[in-house]
Order: structure tokens, then sequence, then C-alpha cells
């Protein structure tokens, strides 16, 4: 019997959700060796479940999850740190917005490339009309290691889905790890459409505003219906997976 099949069923499917959100960030090419974070909320505890440190995310098991609570003391005997830098953002948003049980944070390219921008993400693409109407920005600090840059990502989050730490990287929430996950790849495509468009040299076409608000109200019905961002593919994300490596789930 392994270690996340004598757990409660609840904790037990969540290590293996956010497990298999780290082997998928790793598929998709969003890891940042070990450097960047996903988190999940564990329910009717003041806890959440994050990577072990210096653990590749394409390693990540259900049992090597680090548990520790809003202060950062870990919670379960592991031979395993947890990154502070991790622990600064993840716990500030955990703490401030109760509704975001996944949080997920990256660093690619082209992710870093638009938070460079004034401008930050523009409406040029159909990828961007599921980003844009929930998106918001926090401006550099530093490494994310001082507590008191926790208010101040709280509140530029707001009650926005998706956040652009400016010259950092990029970061979106959801309910499930399925939707956080999903959102990211929304505002990851934006960002590396993006930076393609640009490439080009020549004048890029804006969508505007009422078809963007009418072309996400459409979008975000549909979702509604079918359950949620996530609930359409991530079954089918989990059988990638299974078909590559089904170790995400051990």
């Amino acid at each position: 019997m392994n270690a996340s099949s004598m757990l409660a069923p609840t904790e037990a499917e969540l290590r293996r959700d956010l497990a298999a959100a780290y082997r998928l960030t790793a598929l998709y090419g969003w890891d940042d060796l070990v450097a960047t974070h996903i988190s999940v909320r564990l329910p009717e505890e003041d806890a959440f479940l994050i990577n072990p440190f210096g653990m590749l995310f394409e390693e990540i098991r259900p049992a090597d999850l680090v548990k520790v609570d809003m202060e950062g003391r870990v919670l379960e005997p592991t031979p395993w740190a947890v990154n502070l830098a991790g622990f600064v953002i993840h716990s500030a948003i955990h703490a401030g917005r109760h509704d975001a049980k996944c949080v997920l944070h990256t660093h690619t390219a082209a992710g870093i490339a638009v938070a460079t921008q004034r401008a930050g993400l523009l409406p040029i693409s159909q990828h961007s009309l599921f980003v844009l109407t929930s998106l918001s920005y926090h401006d550099y600090e530093g490494p994310a290691l001082n507590d008191e840059e926790k208010p101040r990502l709280v509140k530029d989050l707001g009650d926005t889905n998706s956040l652009i730490l400016r010259n950092h990287g990029l970061l979106t929430v959801g309910q499930e790890v399925a939707d956080a996950w999903v959102r990211m790849y929304y505002l990851e495509s934006s960002c590396a459409i993006q930076v393609r468009g640009q490439s080009g040299g020549g004048e890029l076409i804006s969508i505007p505003k009422e078809v963007m608000d009418a072309g996400y109200a459409a979008a975000n019905t549909e979702q509604a219906r079918r359950g949620g961002q996530g609930k359409l593919v991530w079954p089918g994300l989990l059988r990638r997976l299974d078909r590559r490596d089904p170790s995400y789930k051990n």
C-alpha cells in the first residue's frame, strides 16, 4: 500500500492532483529547475501542500509533497526543506484568498518577457480573452523573501484569478488544481503569442473591448455549463500522464 492510499480520500486526491500539476508543468516546459511552486490548501486545515525544495517537478509524487502551516512550520516528517520565497508568496495568497485553494507560480521566458513590458498583456489573441477580464499586476520588490510584501501581494491580486508579477513571472489561482493549471495554460499561451507576435516587427491588431467582453461571456457560460474551467480537460491531461509515467499517482 502506498503512502497516499492511507490518507483521507480528500487529501489523497489533492496530493495526486498536485503531483500531476507538477508533472504537467514540467511536461509543458514551464518549470525553472526547482525555483517555482504550486501549492494546494487542505480543507478544514490551516495548512497547505507544496513541493520539496530541490526535487525536479518531473520527479514529484504525492508522498513527496510537504505539508506546512501558515507560519512555515513543517507538519510532517520529511528530509526536504521548503523554499522561503515559495512559502512567502503562497502562504500570503492562501491566507488572504480563501477561495484560492490552488496557487500556481511560474518563471517562463515568455511570461517574464511580458512581465517586463510596461503595457503588460495585450488584447491581441483569442487566448488572451480568457485572461484579461480577471488579470492584475504586482510590482517587483526583489526576491519574495520578506513577509512585509504579503499584504501588497494579496491587495494586488484582489479578486482576480491571474497575476503578472512585474519582472518576475506569472501566477494563477483556482478553486481546484485543475482550474489554476488551465488558467496558467491560457496565461502562458497568451504571453508566448504576444512575444512571438512582437518579434515579427509588424503592427499588432488589438481586439476591440466589446468583442473581448462578448467572447469571454460566451466562453464563461460554456465553462460554467461544463462544471468549471478545468473540468473538461483535466481528465484528459491525467490520461496523458498515465501513458507517459503513472508514478505521479503513487
